[in-house]
This record gives structure tokens, C-alpha cells and sequence, in this order.
């Protein structure tokens, strides 16, 4: 939200006052003072005028988690073993999965407690595109290649995928990029031709490449540079 529109819908400032305010430099967010009136506020952001504090403000978290097999990516489960359950319990609080892996499925995964950025992550409206490692049961066919870019029709949805770059590696491995998210997306693109996919592993999402010094299990914060990426 705009850092005017924030003030102005709170009781005690009108609009004139507002921009009162930000002229006279007594609004600061984040410890800092701010005149511009589209500066942008978020739920993180500590907002103070005349050190009287308005919003506290919550510290953002941005983790990158090498997804083991045999892990459900919820935030609670009461039969299987979690996501969140690899995490310290202090840090567990808020987070929520940018990103679901199936439960057979490594690689990847990004746990924030910030909704803007991973909807910016997320949503094939941004055309980020997210890298697999696929394995198949049996071999991938270099007609493949078309029919990944065409799209696949998916009757429950009534959709039909947006392109997606396949690239063979090896009679039965391939590197998959996709910009979606369906439900079993990728074991459906290769269940089109009747070939069981047998191994999964997400590598990127977006600009963001797993950390190839992360063991299965094993996480780590996310940098200024990673997180500024998206």
C-alpha cells in the first residue's frame, strides 16, 4: 500500500494532514524519514510519526530448503512429516510454501512469510519459469519436444498448458522448464504419452537455483541479491 494511503486511512489524519506530515519529514518507515507519498508500506515495515509508532512491523523471511522424498509440503500434517517440521520451531511462525513439490519430489522449495513477493514467484503471470530434472520410466522420444511447446489439453481444468521447453538429456532424463503450477503438472505432460515419470527434482525457480551445498533436508536464508532477483 502507499505510504499516504496508509496514513489517511488510519482515524486520527485527513489527507491534508497527511501530506502535511510527509513535507515535513516526521514520517519515517523503517527508521528512515520519508516524504514521498508513494513510497511503499507492507506488513514488514515499521512506521513511526513523531517517534509515536503506528505499525511494528514484523521481520520478512525468505528460506531456501532442499525438499527431501517422503515430505508432504504442508504447514501441518497429522500422519506425514513436513516441510516445516525440518525447521527449528522458532523459525516455523508465519511461513507459508512458495511453490509445492508432491510428496516423491526433491529439490527446491522456498518457504517466506512475505505473500507479495511469492505471488511474484509464483503466478504464471510473471513467466518465471521453474527447472526439473525429470526421469522416466521409459525413453522420451524427440517428438517430445513439440508437444511440450504446443501445450497439453487437461480435461478436469479445461485448459490447455502454456508452452513449456523440454530438453532431452538422455534416453530417459530430460530437463523440463515450465512457467504453472497445475496439479501434478509435469507426471500428467509425460502421462500423455504413457510414460511414468520415476524421479522429479525441482533445480530454479525464477532466478533462484538451489544451492547445490544444501544435502536433502537442509536449509538456508535466502540473500539480499536472491531475494531482490524476483
Amino acid at each position: 500500500m502507499r505510504l499516504d494511503r496508509f496514513l489517511a486511512n488510519l482515524p486520527r489524519y485527513n489527507r491534508q494532514q497527511v501530506r502535511l506530515l510527509l513535507v515535513q519529514r516526521r514520517v519515517h518507515v523503517d527508521g528512515q524519514a520519508v516524504s514521498d507519498p508513494l513510497t511503499e508500506v507492507r506488513e514488514f515495515s515499521r512506521i513511526e510519526v513523531d517517534e509515536q509508532l503506528l505499525q511494528a512491523g514484523r521481520p520478512a523471511r525468505y528460506l531456501m530448503l532442499h525438499k527431501p522424498s517422503g515430505c508432504v509440503s504442508a504447514t501441518h500434517d497429522p500422519q506425514h512429516r513436513t516441510v516445516l517440521d525440518l525447521l527449528p520451531a522458532a523459525l516455523r511462525d508465519d511461513l507459508h510454501i512458495a511453490g509445492r513439490l508432491d510428496y516423491n519430489t526433491t529439490g527446491l522449495m522456498i518457504l517466506t512469510n512475505d505473500g507479495q513477493w511469492s505471488r511474484r514467484l509464483t503466478q504464471p503471470a510473471t513467466k518465471l519459469p521453474k527447472h526439473y530434472l525429470v526421469q522416466t520410466e521409459d525413453e522420451i522420444g524427440p517428438h517430445y519436444v513439440d508437444q511440450f511447446r504446443a501445450g497439453f489439453y487437461f480435461a478436469f481444468e479445461d485448459l490447455t498448458t502454456l508452452p513449456a521447453q523440454l530438453d532431452i538429456l538422455g534416453p530417459r532424463s530430460a530437463r523440463l522448464a515450465i512457467v504453472e503450477g497445475r496439479y501434478h503438472q509435469v507426471k500428467r505432460m509425460f502421462g500423455h504419452f504413457d510414460n511414468k515419470v520415476v524421479g522429479l527434482h525441482r533445480e530454479s525457480m525464477g532466478p533462484i537455483r538451489l544451492d547445490p551445498g544444501l544435502a536433502p533436508g537442509e536449509f538456508r536464508a535466502l540473500t539480499a541479491e536472491e531475494i531482490a532477483a524476483v
